[in-house]
């Protein structure tokens, strides 16, 4: 599994589905799916392409075992984060509703942010 690549390729996937959110927003003037589409384009693209880049760059953090974990606990985390907020934003659930999808979703995240961050300290020379 080339992790960088990885992260990169998923990162374009949230992106194909955040930049057509913006676009419907502005069409309709309806931007009611504002956090959804940052959400996507931030988490989702911006990070993993910065988390892809970084790796390709330290290739001794891209093989260690932290880098996969980091991967799939950030791709499950924000693909939480993505269905929790349009079925919160297009009234589909509630605030309510949302337990425990959100906090296991965000927990998820930063969990691979710590693992990220663990192997920074490790293998980032």
């Amino acid at each position: 599994m080339d992790i960088s690549r990885s992260f990169m390729l998923v990162g374009v996937v949230f992106l194909v589905l955040g930049i057509p959110i913006g676009m419907y927003m502005g069409a309709v003037n309806n931007f009611a799916l504002a956090p959804l589409h940052a959400h996507l384009n931030l988490l989702g693209f911006v990070l993993m392409t910065i988390f892809g880049i970084l790796y390709r760059i330290v290739p001794a953090m891209a093989d260690s075992g932290l880098a996969k974990v980091h991967f799939w606990l950030h791709t499950i985390g924000v693909s939480g984060v993505f269905v929790m907020l349009f079925l919160l934003l297009t009234g589909r659930i509630t605030d309510a509703g949302m337990v425990p999808v959100a906090p296991a979703s965000e927990g998820l995240v930063l969990l691979g942010i710590l693992c990220y961050s663990l192997n920074l300290l490790r293998n980032g020379r």
